[in-house]
């Protein structure tokens, strides 16, 4: 059983890390917000092929919890994958894997802010070698770029993707007693219905990419591993190890991020990359044993 919850939960983190990879492919293929409404459309249509039932039989709990599954579906899911896919238009998908890494900080932050749970040392430390971390990859390793606070503007999008997904994963303490195939199911839904005007923006500014055979490959591929395979392998992970353990695993994504954006990608993977990718891991990790 232990082996099993290992195996779902890097499956999950494989596939966030390929969400990165995917969306720098889709450059010039098909603009981010047609991609954020075909990965959610898409996503919604294979969950209904088996997850109606169990809507139904949820209908009363969804019908009472609505504004907030919609807002998790809007903020967690649409506004982060199109700033996600955005930001990719404008700064490479090691960045963008890496940034992301700086979500576990953000959602210690705003718990401490919000709610005052209380801190460690530890936590402080590793909070800070964290944002070091992500500063580091956001000014391009220049102290100069970081002084004069000019980040790329892919950069910018991606904190503020963070900065969304973040208040998404606080929120998410206020979420009803419902089946995980309801709520996901609702969410993908709000997902879907949210990112259409950002896509109508895009067609009336006639800037939209309409997807060709590559668009439509990483359109089906992100709405069947980061949005549906990645989350059935870590809900499936977190009921054999509990959540503490499994959360653990999503220090792999910047990981994979870094490396398939290498291999696949041809990136250059440079040093500051490396040690901001030992700073952010060091970080969430010092942070997390001070925790415990």
């Amino acid at each position: 059983m232990m082996l099993r919850a290992y195996l779902f939960l890097t499956i999950t983190a494989l596939s966030w890390g390929g969400n990165a990879v995917a969306g720098k492919l889709a450059v010039g293929h098909i603009s981010p917000m047609l991609l954020t409404s075909l990965r959610w459309g898409l996503a919604l249509i294979i969950l209904l092929a088996f997850t109606l039932p169990r809507v139904r039989r949820d209908m009363a709990v969804i019908r009472a919890n609505l504004p907030l599954l919609i807002g998790y579906g809007a903020i967690g899911f649409a506004c982060f994958n199109n700033l996600l896919y955005s930001a990719l238009n404008h700064t490479t998908a090691i960045n963008v894997a890496i940034e992301q890494a700086g979500m576990p900080m953000v959602i210690f932050l705003a718990n401490f802010i919000l709610f005052r749970i209380k801190v460690t040392s530890a936590q402080i430390v590793g909070f800070m070698l964290t944002l070091t971390g992500v500063a580091l990859t956001a000014s391009g390793g220049s102290f100069i770029r970081l002084i004069g606070l000019e980040l790329n503007r892919g950069d910018a999008l991606m904190l503020l993707a963070v900065l969304c997904y973040g208040g998404y994963t606080v929120a998410l303490r206020y979420k009803p007693e419902i089946h995980w195939q309801s709520m996901i199911t609702v969410m993908a839904a709000a997902a879907f219905v949210t990112s259409l005007p950002f896509a109508a923006f895009e067609v009336a500014r006639e800037t939209a990419i309409w997807p060709d055979t590559r668009g439509w490959i990483v359109a089906a591929f992100t709405a069947i591993f980061p949005s549906l395979v990645a989350q059935v392998m870590f809900i499936k992970g977190n009921e054999i190890i509990g959540s503490n353990r499994a959360g653990i695993f999503i220090n792999l994504v910047p990981i994979f991020g870094t490396l398939l954006s290498v291999m696949i990608l041809g990136e250059m993977l440079h040093l500051y990359h490396v040690v901001a990718l030992a700073l952010v891991l060091g970080g969430i990790w010092l942070s997390e044993r001070g925790k415990r």
